[in-house]
């Protein structure tokens, strides 16, 4: 049996569409028990016949702006960490092997982590007032999410490499070009713009839309996997650093960092 709420996931069914929303306006800062709860929806949506693809949007300002670094806890994981492994990361995967086609409906910023989850879908509708970033080098971090892995599977290595290395925001018309997004729609049009995708999506034979699905798709929750041992064991030592610590001061400051590579 579908649970109408997931924490702050609220899930609608619909025509076969399944709407997952966040609840943390404005900005729907990520965490541990957020990724988790997504992954428990989307888990159940895949035992749910009637339920053919998903819409995965957010109330308030932003889809997701990331982790919140003014809670330690939550941001870095450091806490619940073991064996290696990043929790949080864990509950990432569990995401990338659910089985329903998403489209994601991007308002304003998709940043760091959030814009990971971005990348979770198989497609994105933003605005253009949308902004993308993967801005962990101005955090004095390493990337995360899986973003090493999915953003250069996107957009190239090149462009992504552009976006790692300066942490420079990407518009949603820029967003567009570089393929990051695959079509734009008016603000109060991105509801409406993702739902009848998904409903189109929703529209094919159910059984031949996952064998599809599942083969553009194989192998592809493995290497998030992967990478995402390898994302954790990167931040785990620049997470005690005094650039990460400045680099954080300075995001919430919004101000150039002030790094010694330290």
């Amino acid at each position: 049996m579908l649970e109408p709420k997931y924490g702050d996931v609220s899930v609608t069914l619909d025509s076969h569409v399944a709407t997952l929303e966040i609840h943390r306006p404005p900005h729907n800062f990520f965490d541990f028990n957020l990724i988790r709860d997504l992954a428990n929806a989307c888990e159940a949506l895949d035992q749910q016949p009637e339920c053919r693809a998903l819409v995965l949007c957010s109330e308030g300002k932003s889809f997701c702006a990331g982790a919140n670094f003014a809670n330690r806890d939550a941001s870095s994981g450091e806490t619940t960490a073991r064996a290696g492994e990043n929790p949080l990361y864990v509950e990432g995967v569990r995401l990338f092997r659910c089985k329903k086609p998403v489209v994601a409906a991007i308002q304003g910023a998709a940043i760091g982590g959030g814009f990971g989850l971005a990348l979770v879908a198989d497609f994105r509708i933003a605005t253009a007032e949308a902004r993308f970033a993967a801005n962990f080098v101005k955090l004095g971090i390493h990337p995360g999410f899986g973003l090493t892995y999915t953003l250069p599977r996107l957009i190239g290595v090149q462009k992504a490499s552009l976006m790692f290395y300066t942490g420079r925001r990407v518009t949603g018309e820029e967003a567009l070009a570089w393929g990051i997004c695959d079509f734009l729609a008016e603000p109060d049009k991105l509801r409406n713009e993702a739902n009848a995708l998904a409903m189109e999506i929703a529209e094919g034979a159910p059984l031949a839309l996952l064998s599809t699905r599942a083969t553009m798709r194989q192998g592809l929750a493995d290497a998030v996997k992967a990478q995402t041992d390898h994302e954790f064991k990167e931040q785990s030592w620049l997470f005690r650093t005094e650039d990460h610590r400045e680099g954080v001061k300075a995001v919430t400051e919004r101000r150039p960092g002030n790094f010694k590579g330290k």
